[in-house]
């Protein structure tokens, strides 16, 4: 847990504690939980002083301080280089470019914009919302690393994700907060069915463009879960 919290989020932890990344990643689902805390305290303290739209805002600028935007710097990297039609190969160089080029930046600013729009037409008494929805995003990797490849096999941030292979048991934090989303009511199945649809969807668009992937577009299939399923918490449909 504590390696899956120093991976994902800048909060301190213990100085003595070694990082072990195939460790921490069945715990991603639990340090969503924890990211989801800390936006619901924000958006409770902050609507004692601003209206709702501001309140929806500052829940954002959480999201993004809280993992210190490095799920956004995943987003830009991976439009930039998903875009258009290349090789794998040009398109994993792109993404390597510490340099942001004008689709990243498009879908950075998109994928703030509606991720506003979702939190700020929540209904009032949704706030379980905003605790489960970073938890079910980060869930997505577990997903994605199951069923794509690395795709620098010669070294790269995400390649110690990877090894050993993940088992079905590493999916039991998954299992908790698909358990917890009762506590949503109807919004339980519109919730995993959202998840499902996007997720799913986006990795199988990922096997599709380059069969593979990497760090980057882990972190974009985060932000744009994250982003779809406060949009399908905000809509008026419901089971």
């Amino acid at each position: 847990m504590w390696s899956a919290i120093q991976f994902l989020t800048i909060l301190p932890c213990p100085a003595r504690q070694a990082f072990n990344a195939r460790a921490a990643l069945p715990y991603f689902p639990m340090c969503g939980l924890a990211i989801g805390a800390v936006v619901v305290a924000v958006d409770i303290l902050t609507s004692l002083v601003w209206p709702k739209p501001v309140v929806a805002m500052m829940d954002i600028v959480a999201l993004a301080v809280i993992s210190g935007a490095l799920h956004l710097d995943g987003l830009a990297d991976t439009a930039d280089g998903l875009y258009g039609r290349r090789e794998p190969e040009q398109v994993l160089a792109i993404m390597k470019d510490s340099r942001v080029g004008a689709m990243g930046v498009v879908a950075v600013v998109f994928c703030l914009a509606l991720k506003w729009v979702g939190v700020a037409n929540l209904a009032t008494g949704d706030k379980i919302w905003l605790l489960i929805v970073p938890a079910y995003a980060r869930a997505s990797v577990l997903f994605a690393t199951r069923h794509l490849p690395y795709g620098r096999p010669e070294g790269g941030t995400g390649l110690s994700f990877f090894d050993p292979p993940l088992q079905n048991r590493d999916f039991w934090g998954f299992g908790l907060i698909v358990m917890l989303s009762i506590l949503t009511m109807w919004g339980f199945i519109k919730l995993n069915i959202g998840f499902a649809l996007i997720a799913m969807g986006l990795i199988g668009w990922y096997r599709r463009k380059i069969n593979c992937v990497t760090g980057d577009m882990l972190g974009a299939l985060i932000e744009i879960t994250e982003t779809g399923l406060f949009l399908m918490a905000a809509s008026h449909w419901s089971a």
